[in-house]
């Protein structure tokens, strides 16, 4: 096993970075495209329900936000240890991390799945769901919590593997298990005639799925074997977590907050309007899952030459990936922008309302999506190379610092227009902040001696 993690370190710190980044980020667009994909669809036959089932599901969203949160939490805060550590050939504690962010994740998912199903009722309503939405948020949702130990471990093995340079086994896992969810909604959903519980129980299936070849993907190959043996519950351990996973968590978790406080807030104008807004948010997340796939790419490899002391590299992949992804994400806007009532009517077409708010909400949030370009790989760097004071800022910015005094302000002074508008003015924002807060590393790489 040794010598493949050397012959790992090799390739990473010596293979040309377009080429490299290219390789290793092309599995892991696969996955997140294929992941937001399923998103579009399960809410394009969701919405043939009706639009109070729409809106539900844009609503329970907030709380896969949290499992999310902490899935990424100890699965990016292990992986960034595990790169690093392997980057300087220590591999001992690469293989007891691997471990300790796995179990861990999973205990904490069974903990999710117990608070969320006792309070199951109450949690909804916090959520914003309107009388005529909570049952179908109920149903969805209860549902949902059964996966949330799956859900958190499974991104804990997809980011383990990734910051190891080995994002074809985590695609594989990811992809078998989406593409399960994607044939069980619409059979679940009309055929068995299960309405709403049909696409949760479609989602469950997909997860589990994922769970066990991601499991078994692990004992292959190059990855580092998770191993009970190798849990190592340690405040040392914690404590790298905490540092490399903190930005994603506070990231996550703002926006489940966002989510809340938007739909909340969507919800003073009728169902038409949380469910114009979820949709949005699906279309937004399906295009930016590229740069934040291409992004993934680059943290292994921002990982191993950090820790290897070679840090021309590393500033070489950070900005050979910010140019491509403002070309994609532009090139994305002009299109979207240009059809936006179109793209949105795909998901609801025989209502009027929700493709009208649908439509500008887009319109509004794409004018700005080029520049989180800087924001999201500003914030992966950071993370990477162990920054967590200033990740965890700009982790912040997007869904805390900038978006929840937005949709706490702009709806008051402009009504609907406020509530569509509140993401873009937070994204502008966002990037302003990125500014001092990455400049600042990105020059001390530059200056920093070679190992």
């Amino acid at each position: 096993m040794k010598h493949k993690h050397i012959d790992k370190y090799t390739l990473m710190t010596t293979a040309p970075i377009p080429r490299l980044i290219g390789s290793l980020a092309i599995p892991t667009i696969v996955s997140m495209l294929v992941t937001s994909f399923y998103v579009m669809i399960d809410t394009y036959f969701v919405g043939k329900i009706n639009t109070q089932a729409t809106a539900a599901v844009g609503i329970s969203f907030s709380v896969m936000a949290i499992i999310q949160a902490f899935g990424f939490f100890f699965g990016h805060g292990s992986g960034n240890f595990i790169s690093r550590r392997l980057g300087a050939r220590d591999y001992q504690s690469a293989e007891k991390m691997a471990a300790t962010g796995f179990f861990s994740a999973f205990i904490m998912g069974c903990l999710i799945t117990l608070f969320g199903l006792l309070f199951l009722t109450p949690i909804c309503r916090i959520l914003g769901s309107t009388p005529t939405i909570l049952p179908y948020t109920e149903t969805y949702l209860g549902i949902i919590l059964l996966g949330a130990p799956f859900m958190a471990s499974s991104l804990v093995l997809n980011n383990q593997m990734r910051f190891q340079g080995n994002a074809a086994y985590a695609m594989v896992g990811i992809t078998a298990g989406t593409v399960l969810n994607i044939g069980l909604a619409p059979l679940f959903i009309f055929v068995c005639g299960m309405g709403i519980a049909g696409a949760a129980y479609a989602t469950l299936c997909g997860q589990v799925c994922s769970f066990g070849i991601l499991l078994y993907m692990d004992s292959r190959g190059e990855n580092i074997r998770i191993r009970l043996s190798n849990f190592t519950p340690q405040p040392a351990y914690f404590r790298e977590i905490l540092y490399g996973g903190s930005p994603s968590l506070c990231r996550q978790g703002l926006a489940s907050l966002a989510a809340i406080l938007l739909n909340v807030a969507a919800g003073r104008y009728g169902d038409a309007a949380i469910a114009g807004m979820s949709i949005v948010g699906r279309i937004c997340m399906f295009i930016n899952s590229f740069l934040i796939g291409f992004g993934q790419g680059f943290q292994p490899v921002c990982g191993y030459n950090y820790g290897a002391g070679i840090y021309p590299r590393v500033q070489q992949g950070f900005w050979f990936c910010v140019k491509v992804g403002v070309v994609f994400l532009t090139l994305c806007s002009i299109v979207g922008y240009i059809y936006a009532p179109e793209i949105v009517a795909w998901f609801r077409e025989d209502d009027a309302e929700v493709i009208a708010v649908g439509a500008r909400a887009l319109r509004w949030q794409l004018i700005t999506l080029p520049l989180g370009t800087w924001v999201i790989l500003c914030n992966m760097l950071l993370q990477t190379i162990r920054k967590p004071v200033r990740a965890v800022l700009l982790a912040s910015a997007r869904q805390g610092l900038f978006f929840i005094p937005a949709i706490l302000l702009l709806p008051h002074l402009l009504g609907l227009q406020g509530v569509e508008m509140s993401q873009a003015v937070a994204d502008f924002c966002s990037f302003i902040f990125a500014l001092p807060v990455a400049i600042p590393v990105l020059r001390s790489l530059r200056q920093a001696p070679a190992a």
